[in-house]
């Protein structure tokens, strides 16, 4: 008898920002979704030009989401509805812009308003940008932020860049996301 994953029937709301390593997002989702999971997917509209919505509702069979102004299922209130029901939220990849909006407060997209509205959930961000962007003193405080708020970071990673260089700030491996979110669900 297989043995049950500690995520099945888990509840995770998965953010995707608009970076390069978002295409890495859909395989976040199909994984977490193979494991049990009910992963909904809150797109930013930048992301949506790396990627596009029906590939993350292709492995997940759940609607996607991308925008505050799209008609509600039910009128509900989609950023909270989507904080409320959320077990785990992951933010992957996690831009320094994203990073900036929750640290500070911003809500200005879906996202951003959804996770501010995550503050006492269980939230990981998956930072992927470039090393020069990643070691910014701003992105830095933000980070810190971020930590002391009590949510938490995974990676970023050393190796090759987007740009063609190598650096620290490849977004942490899947596999290694997954293994932090099965270790958040038990806490």
């Amino acid at each position: 008898m297989a043995k049950e994953s500690s995520i099945s029937g888990l509840n995770v709301l998965l953010g995707v920002s608009g970076g390069v390593a978002a295409y890495k997002a859909v395989d976040l989702a199909s994984k977490l979704t193979a494991a049990g999971a009910l992963v909904d997917t809150v797109i930013t509209e930048s992301a949506c030009k790396f990627i596009v919505p029906r590939s993350f509702e292709a492995v997940t069979g759940r609607a996607v989401y991308t925008s505050m102004w799209e008609n509600p299922a039910g009128y509900e209130i989609e950023h909270i509805s989507l904080a409320d029901k959320a077990g785990i939220v992951i933010v992957a990849p996690a831009t320094a812009n994203i990073i900036g909006k929750v640290a500070n407060g911003i809500c200005d997209d879906l996202l951003s308003t959804t996770l501010c509205a995550c503050w006492q959930k269980k939230v990981l961000f998956a930072p992927a940008m470039n090393e020069k962007m990643w070691l910014n003193p701003a992105v830095q405080w933000n980070v810190k932020t971020l930590n002391e708020m009590g949510f938490e970071i995974i990676g970023p990673e050393k190796g090759r860049l987007a740009c063609g260089t190598e650096g620290i700030g490849r977004m942490a491996e899947v596999s290694d996301i997954i293994e932090r979110i099965k270790k958040m669900a038990k806490k």
